[in-house]
């Protein structure tokens, strides 16, 4: 009888609580409804009170909802779902094969289609990938063993357990890590792995108290075994003539002491070097840091003017090849970034797709091309894409976003913010929880790895026995006729002068 009465009891209690909070959720929809009729901003809001809430929510999911329901394996921007798979297969190392025939339309203009040789180089007749040094002229010239390497991702703008991730597989790899434009953290050098030093406008990590380039601070860095190079970042694939964008909120304490600004505050690099104005201040700044660190020094550029690139030449024949950028890192306006203007984003510089063989052939035609090699960097995630870069003539790949999905990423497009859920681009420690960095430091070898395998089954279909040998007569791009044309018909190979290479 006392249970039937405790129960009874527990139901009224239950009872009045739903009549509660019905009661809320009524007054609640009231205030709501009273806001968004007497408000004058959002006009689907006062003639649709409340229920139009409903679209901004809707409008956030969608981010989420197509990749996984409506969007076709192929259609998805920025990569689409047969991309981010192939990824994923390749980070897990699991089966990458797949069945019935190839889902890809190659009918559309500039698709990429690869020549195979009727003899196909055999596995007993294929050979590793060669390396190549880079900077023969500096006091430590840096023989690059992989061709394909992780791209600029700066400390503040990725995780703590990111970074740690990408050092670490980096290292199993045998591939190289570029800081990005953050500075030198300790956990770029916590795996072992070559890094690449990215000196950006703001000279973060290396810059003195009033912001400009400190020689002692570029010493310091470079008595680090680990740093192999050091690139100078004029401009960036999304963004080309705007700085680098890290919201305050991800500025913490130790960001802001490796960086060297106030914990909190935005941070936002200028839009340019002060101190380069001309080719002739380019290659000033390029000798003056490989001359105090001992070490290789190139630049990074977006291409979208390219006159600069002819005179660029030109001086460093009258200097000497001596003064010449030992790389340069040629990025994409197809590139990625966790910031930046939708103006730019969409709008501003050269694909890699046309730049890239363009840089090429300026540094051949001057004879530079032994001495200057190419990077490619920009949307460069699956091996097709890769292999055309080293047809068009590039000698390294690199690649950003490849990396972020073989650490897990599943395009939220949250980077901007500090509510990645993959922890992958946030500093709340609670989100960064669900990355694993001694997990997906096997995967980000595995990703590179297989990575380097199937540029070379590419290669071996082609009939070279390695990957750097791949060239653009191998590749084809079907024109607007439905036809396809040789990659070398459309950007012929230039032969270099011998005359240059002998002075």
């Amino acid at each position: 009888m006392q249970s039937m009465d405790f129960l009874m009891t527990v139901l009224q209690v239950m009872a009045g609580l739903f009549v509660f909070a019905v009661g809320l959720g009524l007054a609640a929809v009231v205030v709501l409804y009273i806001i968004d009729r007497t408000q004058k901003k959002h006009a689907i809001r006062r003639n649709f009170p409340v229920i139009g809430r409903f679209r901004y929510w809707f409008e956030h999911l969608g981010e989420f909802f197509r990749q996984y329901f409506f969007a076709l394996d192929r259609e998805e921007m920025p990569f689409n779902r047969a991309e981010r798979s192939w990824v994923y297969r390749a980070a897990k190392n699991v089966d990458n094969t797949v069945a019935f025939g190839s889902t890809r339309d190659m009918k559309p203009v500039g698709s990429i289609i690869f020549v195979n040789c009727p003899y196909p180089t055999l596995d007993s007749d294929a050979v590793a990938p060669t390396s190549r040094v880079i900077g023969p002229y500096c006091n430590e010239p840096y023989n690059a063993p992989s061709f394909f390497n992780i791209s600029a991702m700066s400390y503040g703008a990725l995780s703590t357990p990111a970074v740690q991730a990408l050092s670490n597989g980096a290292a199993k790899a045998n591939i190289w890590l570029n800081t990005g434009e953050g500075g030198l953290a300790p956990v770029h050098l916590e795996g072992g792995c070559d890094v690449v030093f990215q000196i950006g406008t703001a000279k973060y990590g290396v810059r003195d108290d009033s912001g400009n380039l400190s020689d002692d601070k570029l010493r310091k860095v470079a008595a680090h075994e680990q740093v192999r190079m050091f690139e100078i970042k004029l401009s960036q694939g999304a963004k080309p003539g705007k700085g680098g964008i890290l919201p305050g909120g991800k500025v913490n304490a130790e960001i802001a002491a490796i960086r060297g600004i106030p914990e909190g505050k935005d941070s936002i690099s200028p839009n340019r070097h002060v101190e380069v104005d001309s080719t002739e201040d380019l290659l000033d700044l390029v000798d003056r840091v490989r001359r105090v660190t001992g070490k290789p020094t190139g630049f990074k550029a977006v291409i979208g003017a390219y006159g600069w690139l002819e005179s660029l030449c030109e001086e460093i024949k009258r200097r000497g090849v001596e003064s010449a950028p030992d790389f340069i890192t040629v990025d994409s306006a197809d590139g990625g970034t966790g910031a930046a203007p939708m103006s730019l984003i969409d709008f501003m510089g050269l694909p890699i797709r046309e730049s890239l063989p363009m840089v090429v052939d300026i540094v051949n035609r001057h004879g530079l091309d032994e001495r200057i090699p190419i990077i490619a960097s920009g949307k460069l995630v699956t091996p097709a894409q890769v292999a055309w870069a080293l047809c068009a003539g590039a000698d390294f790949v690199v690649s950003a976003r490849g990396f972020m999905f073989a650490l897990g990423c599943i395009q939220a497009m949250q980077c901007n913010k500090n509510t990645c859920p993959t922890g992958i681009t946030t500093h709340d420690r609670r989100l960064q929880q669900g990355l694993d960095p001694e997990d997906k430091a096997v995967r980000v070898a595995q990703y590179a790895k297989n990575m380097m395998y199937e540029v070379g089954v590419i290669g071996h279909s082609c009939g070279v026995s390695e990957p750097r040998r791949l060239r653009r007569m191998h590749c084809r791009i079907v024109g607007e006729d439905g036809k396809s044309v040789p990659l070398d018909e459309i950007y012929p190979d230039i032969q270099p002068d011998s005359s240059i290479h002998a002075a």
